[in-house]
């Protein structure tokens, strides 16, 4: 077996890839490795479980759920909340251990399982590599009272964390921070269909409700961030002063501009990581990234005096350099956006609202703001049904990739990876002009085809 876990947890075909024996599996799995880590303490430990709003999320939750309790781990099953809520609720609650089941932006027929330590932080690579490893073993199992009990927390967990939202851009009863904007919100049918708008009409905002009612099949579906064509459309015909598209976990977010035009990641963090700075509360005037980032943004971040530090591609490895050097603002260009004076992982709701307050204290358009960023033309190609084991180690490839990089110098850039969430490799190319980006991008494109073709 090579690696269960990717980027984000593990991830997969629902019910044939990930199926209710693996999450038992899992969850007890996680249980033990934990415990024998000294991550689980007392003589009864707690975890939470929550999902998004997938029909194969009710039964592979309860399956993580079986799994837990059967090692004797207690569980609070959260139901449907946001992917950031299950982090922030494992330190609110003083959980053990979190479990979220989820399959974030991907098509309804995924799911996925990822684990949030003690603290809300995601486990290290070594941590899951062990508990892929204790899969199968045999094991001493509790019985009688040492048996875990499962409980459903019902919307208490939900009203904390909106409160929690509200609360970091300074909402009180006396003071609405966001007073005056019309913001037009797209659900994408997933977690945050209910959290979503009522924190941001909690901290006063007119909100345009739109794909927020989950029937169990319609999460991401031609909606939400990887499809923002609905809320471009609604946010110029609603005449609001910008949109926000989540995905269906609410753990990253694009927004859209009055005119309709998208404002990805880069740009978020860009203004964020601008008013941070103007404001004192950016440590070492750092805001960090990954290798996926626009050039554009880093050297305009470079021009007001913010330096930027690159990670490899999956928010995982941005908060682990932010907590390492103690860094307070990072993320992606898909959105994943970690404000960590308030979050442990990222947030799409939580960027939202400081986004808006952004929008209102500057009392400039969030076009005029994301103008401020500029973008170098970047073309990104998805190659599927290709190895994508090998896209870093196929001799053809790879003198392609030099090529491809020697073709542009110091104009542009070329980066090839493997996703660490689908089954495909991902090819993109900054240029100068658009065509150029173009072309390079779909000849190396044709290159990964042909060599590591399945």
């Amino acid at each position: 077996m090579g690696r269960l876990f990717g980027t984000d947890g593990v991830r997969g075909l629902a019910n044939k890839d990930i199926t209710a024996e693996l999450a038992l599996e899992l969850g007890a799995a996680a249980a033990r490795v934990l415990t024998a880590k000294g991550e689980l303490l007392g003589p009864r430990p707690r975890a939470v479980v929550g999902r998004d709003t997938r029909a194969s999320g009710e039964f592979l939750a309860g399956a993580v759920a079986a799994g837990l309790a059967s090692a004797g781990v207690d569980v609070v099953m959260l139901n449907v909340l946001p992917t950031p809520a299950l982090a922030y609720l494992v330190t609110e609650l003083e959980a053990d251990l979190g479990v979220m089941v989820s399959a974030s932006h991907n098509p309804m027929p995924d799911n996925g399982i990822k684990f949030f330590a003690r603290g809300g932080l995601k486990l290290d690579d070594a941590v899951e590599d062990a508990i892929q490893a204790t899969l199968g073993d045999d094991w001493e199992r509790p019985t009688g009272a040492d048996v875990g009990r499962i409980r459903t927390d019902g919307q208490a967990a939900a009203v904390r964390y909106v409160r929690h939202l509200t609360d970091s851009v300074g909402t009180t009863p006396d003071h609405r921070p966001l007073e005056g904007l019309r913001i037009a919100l797209d659900c994408a049918n997933g977690a945050a269909s209910e959290v979503g708008p009522e924190a941001l009409r909690a901290a006063g905002a007119d909100v345009v409700v739109m794909n927020a009612s989950p029937d169990g099949r319609n999460i991401n579906e031609k909606c939400g961030s990887t499809h923002p064509e609905q809320l471009q459309a609604v946010v110029v015909a609603s005449e609001a002063d910008f949109g926000v598209a989540f995905d269906g976990d609410a753990d990253r977010c694009v927004a859209v501009d009055h005119t309709g035009a998208i404002v990805d990641g880069d740009q978020i963090l860009g203004i964020l990581a601008t008013a941070l700075k103007e404001e004192g509360r950016l440590p070492g005037d750092t805001l960090v990234v990954t290798v996926m980032s626009n050039l554009g943004l880093i050297l305009a971040m470079r021009r007001r005096g913010i330096t930027t530090v690159q990670t490899a591609v999956g928010d995982r490895y941005v908060l682990e350099e932010m907590r390492a050097k103690g860094f307070s603002l990072g993320g992606e260009q898909s959105g994943h956006i970690i404000l960590a004076d308030h979050a442990t992982t990222g947030d799409g709701v939580l960027a939202a609202l400081h986004l808006a307050a952004r929008v209102k204290a500057s009392g400039k358009r969030l076009g005029d703001l994301a103008g401020e960023i500029e973008r170098l033309p970047q073309t990104l190609v998805n190659v599927r049904g290709v190895d994508k084991s090998r896209a870093g180690t196929d001799e053809g490839v790879q003198t392609a990739v030099a090529d491809a990089t020697a073709r542009l110098g110091d104009t542009g850039r070329v980066l090839l990876r493997q996703s660490g969430t689908e089954p495909l490799v991902r090819v993109m190319v900054e240029a100068p002009v658009q065509d150029e980006a173009d072309k390079v991008a779909e000849d190396l494109a044709a290159v990964v085809r042909e060599r590591l073709a399945l």
